[in-house]
């Protein structure tokens, strides 16, 4: 999410500036105006006339004979940081015999400013919610009597699969960011922050009848089952 937003930024001012100098370049070679030329195609050419241009490679070539390196060197330094935004909504079923939660589909809806590039944006925010789902139900390091972790393996550190994987629809809102020139935000922790939370808000939801209010991350089933069990004690003994 930096990675965008800092280098990001900082590439695409280099180019702006590398993108100047060779329209420069050109129209010094080329004999025009400047603002007559635009870049199509992997050449510089004038409006209207692309007949009259020149391939980028060559301008390279040119630059280089004339003293004018194409090398640009940027420094970004963003002055404030970018806030997405987002909501997340899990639908679950719980096995109240076993403890175990099935989630059925999740909704992400996120704000990371302009997307770049929608299927790594999409990418990233599957993979997160993956690890969010991970975290809400799977993952919990275990420690010995001694203090030894025993959780070493990922026979004992549970991941979700493929096989464990819900109906996922995710979407993005844009409100570009103003303390980066490209208006990027933050887009890859999306899940890891919104899913457990709904995870464990749907669970707790759906249990509510039982009288359990509380839950703590891993929902693993013995952990889910218990709670359930704890909760019609109490309600017995009322």
């Amino acid at each position: 999410s930096r990675s965008a937003q800092v280098g990001g930024s900082a590439i695409h001012l280099a180019a702006g500036r590398l993108h100047d100098r060779l329209r420069e370049v050109a129209a010094d070679h080329l004999e025009v105006d400047p603002a007559d030329l635009r870049f199509v195609d992997g050449r510089v050419e004038v409006h209207g006339a692309p007949q009259v241009g020149v391939p980028l490679a060559e301008l390279r070539a040119i630059a280089d004979r004339s003293g004018a390196a194409p090398f640009e060197e940027e420094r970004f330094d963003p002055q404030a940081q970018t806030f997405p935004y987002g909501v997340h909504v899990a639908i679950v079923e719980v096995d109240v015999a076993t403890g175990r939660v099935v989630i059925r589909k999740l909704v992400a809806v996120d704000d990371c400013g302009n997307v770049l590039h929608p299927e790594i944006v999409e990418g990233q925010v599957v993979g997160s919610l993956m690890q969010g789902i991970a975290q809400a139900l799977y993952e919990g390091l275990q420690y010995g009597d001694d203090g030894q972790l025993r959780s070493t393996t990922f026979a004992e550190y549970h991941v979700p699969t493929a096989v464990e994987a819900p109906e996922i629809v995710s979407d993005r809102l844009v409100s570009p960011a103003p303390s980066n020139p490209l208006g990027v935000k933050g887009s890859g922790e999306s899940g890891c922050i919104g899913a457990p939370p709904a995870i464990v808000n749907a669970v707790l939801d759906a249990l509510a009848p039982l009288g359990v209010d509380d839950l703590q991350m891993p929902l693993t089933p013995h952990r889910v089952w218990r709670a359930i069990h704890a909760a019609q004690d109490v309600a017995r003994t009322d």
